[in-house]
């Protein structure tokens, strides 16, 4: 795919690589960590840290029961999709008790993936009023769970309240291709948004 031309806001590097940071974030237990290991082409940084009794109270984990770790702070990773683009990620934290450490994640993000448990819609709600909040263009992605039902793709849209403009594609966040995948829908919205503002100046 051709992503030449593509810059971030502050302006290219001179003649070389172009970056962008993208965010990925969602509620607790969709997926985020995962997907930045599956896709990073280095190995990432993350900060889980073993779920305790002692946060039983404060972390939900109703439809995550079997979930062991928990994001803390934040997890990076970063990927070429080609010689001329690097993109860096950042995973936030899910649960609300981390939300603070939002603000400043955000900062400089072009982009970002918002995954969606079709089992649990409610717990991407914060995030997708997030990104509408901060003005964060992004992509809705589905992570297909072992036993996730097969929900029309316009039911989710109309059930998470976006706007028909918004990709919503179906993943696994284990799969580091289908992640990718993800991430180029993403780069294409973004290039589709900057070309629609250029030609309404």
């Amino acid at each position: 795919m051709d992503f030449k031309g593509f810059d971030h806001p502050g302006g290219p590097d001179a003649g070389g690589t172009r970056s962008v940071k993208v965010m990925i974030a969602g509620g607790f237990g969709t997926g985020k960590t995962t997907m930045v290991r599956s896709v990073s082409d280095i190995k990432p940084l993350t900060t889980e840290e073993t779920l305790t009794q002692a946060s039983a109270d404060v972390d939900r984990l109703i439809g995550v029961a079997d979930k062991t770790e928990t994001t803390v702070s934040l997890d990076f990773g970063k990927i070429s999709l080609n010689d001329s683009l690097m993109l860096y990620l950042f995973g936030t934290p899910g649960q609300e008790r981390f939300w603070f450490l939002w603000n400043g994640l955000f900062k400089g993000a072009l982009g970002a993936i918002v995954l969606v448990d079709t089992r649990r819609l409610a717990s991407s709600f914060r995030a997708i009023e997030e990104m509408e909040r901060q003005d964060v263009p992004f992509v809705i992605a589905l992570n297909v769970f072992p036993d996730s039902k097969d929900h029309p793709i316009e039911e989710i849209r109309d059930a998470l309240d976006i706007s028909p403009h918004t990709p919503v594609v179906v993943c696994d966040a284990r799969d580091r291709a289908s992640s990718r995948d993800v991430l180029v829908t993403l780069i294409r919205h973004l290039k589709e948004r900057s070309a629609v503002a250029l030609e309404s100046r």
